[in-house]
């Protein structure tokens, strides 16, 4: 420890005697000690205790005082004359509605940091605090230490003066801004229409704001200044800013009712943020006793230097701004992913019966794609055939209320995932808690089995009979021609079919996201209610069946947009591997059963080599375990 303290004095000597001549400042980088100075404090590790230095670096002063004071002038006169309000009022707060493009923003300034003025304060932060996790270690500074160094270098109380440029008149200024923003932000017509419960929602942000510069007035124009935890004005005003929080938190939980779009999410959340804002800095002008100037001085530095090290932190940005959007998603998903799971026998047989519809529609889909495969276009043409072929079959099953085995896990995930969080949260034992989660875990079992037997057992034979009655009536064997490439893209040793078939579940999972993000749109910008009400229709078909088409469209629309769009997924894929020249296509457990069935007629039955029945039996027997 001695050596450590030693080996700092020095090289706090040095360091002085590298920028200064008697009292004169000598180097051209006005920052270059002060960069120097935390630079040599700036422990390696975050974890470790800078502790020794500043003792080493207190120790130094104290035995030159000479050289104690020609400092303390470098930092006054560093400091003095900075602007800083800017700064408080925007460091970390969102700037953009648009969520991208404030992603974008953020991003460029992790890479290249935005270059404040060099009149402002903020210029110094960049500049001697440019590390990301810099705050993480000032933070561990003990309050003693910084108090013993003001005392050693006999800076004054930032209250004794209320200018522009003094740190108590720009927090109050920042304050002030931070309000007007407020209060003209929450009048914005997407905000209001979250909370209609709020009839005198302005009155609420006026009242806030008036009570906020009531406060600000006093800090300005009465000395000390600063006021008290007790003060009158203080006490409403966070009263006011409770209510405010109140208002906005309100905003978010509407969105289960209303819905949400990423505008109106990232407005609130601005809201919030600048709400902080005020909190924070409103803590630094409380002092109850003459002592402690000093603590709420120190509280505004760790403030600000910590605001400067996480003011572009993408992550949090991307948490904040998609988390509830992703909720709303979720929670859509998890609803539909229920109708997935049967509880009693007749659930049972009722979807064994819809699987069967699937499949009977997969047969034909199958034998459609064929048939357009076939059709004189260009690559990018097929891929639009294909597309229009699943994305039409696909809605097409939707409408009728079949299903497909491989819909079930991208909806059912979200189920589960809930399931699991109320149970987590039950407050019951570790054996109860974990019941309910076990006994849907076990039904959706028994469910996905027989929804995979009854597509795989349906659509098998249908795509075999339409091949057969084509051939008796056409006396066109559509499947000869293709009947090699049908039965290699699903011979596991020919293909990359376990690939092909994830890259099929991705699309799954992505067609969930795209029906709860519908859902949500049609509830955040009313849909059904504009049909309902539209009066053109009312006049045309009748109010009754406008609001029969609000209902069904309200019901539809969501799953028929993620059904289409998940069918244009599969039917582009193949098309633009060969386009990339990549080795991506997609694989479907049903569809591969039609194809199989198709292959095995264009080859000919008696010419099949025997190992490919073994292949699709044991594909059958590994999916049903």
């Amino acid at each position: 420890m001695g050596i450590f303290i030693k080996h700092s004095k020095i090289s706090f000597k040095a360091l002085f005697k590298k920028y200064f001549l008697d009292e004169n400042y000598i180097s051209e980088d006005q920052l270059g000690y002060l960069v120097d100075l935390v630079r040599t404090i700036r422990p390696k590790k975050m974890d470790a205790d800078v502790t020794p230095v500043l003792d080493a670096y207190i120790a130094y002063l104290t035995e030159n005082p000479e050289q104690k004071k020609i400092i303390a002038n470098y930092l006054v006169q560093l400091f003095s004359s900075r602007k800083l309000f800017n700064f408080l009022s925007n460091a970390g707060i969102l700037r953009d509605s648009f969520f991208m493009l404030e992603v974008k923003k953020r991003l460029f300034a992790r890479i290249l940091p935005e270059q404040p003025g060099i009149a402002s304060l903020e210029y110094i932060l960049v500049q001697v605090f440019y590390k990301h996790d810099d705050y993480k270690w000032l933070l561990k500074i003990p309050d003693a230490k910084i108090i013993e160094l003001n005392d050693i270098f006999g800076f004054q109380s930032v209250f004794k003066e209320v200018t522009n440029y003094s740190l108590i008149g720009q927090i109050t200024t920042s304050l002030s801004v931070l309000g007007q923003r407020i209060t003209g932000r929450v009048m914005e017509y997407e905000v209001i229409k979250m909370v209609p419960e709020y009839d005198h929602f302005n009155n609420l942000f006026e009242s806030f704001e008036n009570e906020l510069q009531a406060v600000l007035k006093k800090v300005r124009v009465y000395k000390p200044h600063y006021i008290s935890s007790s003060d009158e004005n203080y006490l409403k005003t966070k009263v006011q800013l409770q209510k405010c929080y109140e208002f906005v938190d309100l905003a978010f939980k509407n969105s289960s009712k209303y819905g949400i779009s990423m505008k109106v999410n990232q407005s609130l959340l601005r809201i919030r943020q600048q709400l902080q804002r005020i909190e924070s800095l409103l803590e630094i002008l409380i002092v109850n006793h003459a002592d402690d100037q000093i603590l709420s001085a120190i509280k505004a530095w760790r403030l600000i230097i910590k605001l400067n090290s996480i003011k572009n932190n993408v992550g949090q940005l991307i948490n904040e701004s998609t988390q509830l959007i992703s909720y709303e998603i979720t929670k859509h998903t998890a609803i539909t992913g229920e109708k997935y799971i049967t509880e009693t026998r007749s659930e049972y047989y009722h979807m064994l019966k819809a699987s069967l519809g699937g499949g009977f529609i997969v047969g034909f889909l199958c034998i459609f794609k064929l048939l357009l495969s076939g059709v004189s276009t260009s690559e990018f043409g097929h891929a639009f055939l294909y597309s229009l072929n699943y994305a039409l079959g696909f809605v097409v099953i939707y409408l009728l209320h079949y299903t497909l085995a491989t819909k079930q896990p991208a909806m059912t995930a979200a189920t589960l995932s809930k399931t699991l969080e109320e149970d987590h949260h039950s407050g019951l034992g570790y054996h109860e808690k974990y019941s309910k989660f076990s006994f849907l875990f076990a039904r959706l079992f028994r469910s996905q089995f027989i929804a995979f037997i009854g597509n795989v057992v349906l659509a098998f034979p249908v795509a075999l009979l339409l091949a057969w009655l084509i051939d008796l009536t056409l006396h066109v064997n559509i499947a000869e021609m293709k009947a090699d490439k049908l039965l290699s893209e699903i011979n596991p040793w020919e293909s990359s079919i376990i690939l092909y078939a994830s890259i099929a579940g991705i699309y799954l999972f992505i067609s969930g996201i795209i029906s709860g993000n519908v859902a949500n749109k049609l509830k955040h910008e009313n849909i059904c209610y504009r049909i309902k009400e539209n009066p053109f229709l009312k006049n045309t078909i009748g109010a009754q069946k406008a609001s029969k088409f609000a209902d069904w469209v309200f019901k539809n629309w969501a799953g028929i947009v993620s059904n289409a769009w998940f069918g244009v997924f599969l039917g582009c894929t193949g098309t633009i591997g060969v386009f990339l020249g990549i080795n991506i296509d997609i694989r479907h457990i049903t569809f591969a059963s039609g194809n199989f069935a198709l292959g095995l007629y264009g080859k000919g039955f008696d010419a099949m080599p025997i190992y490919l029945y073994l292949v699709f039996i044991r594909r059958i027997y590994y999916r049903i375990l």
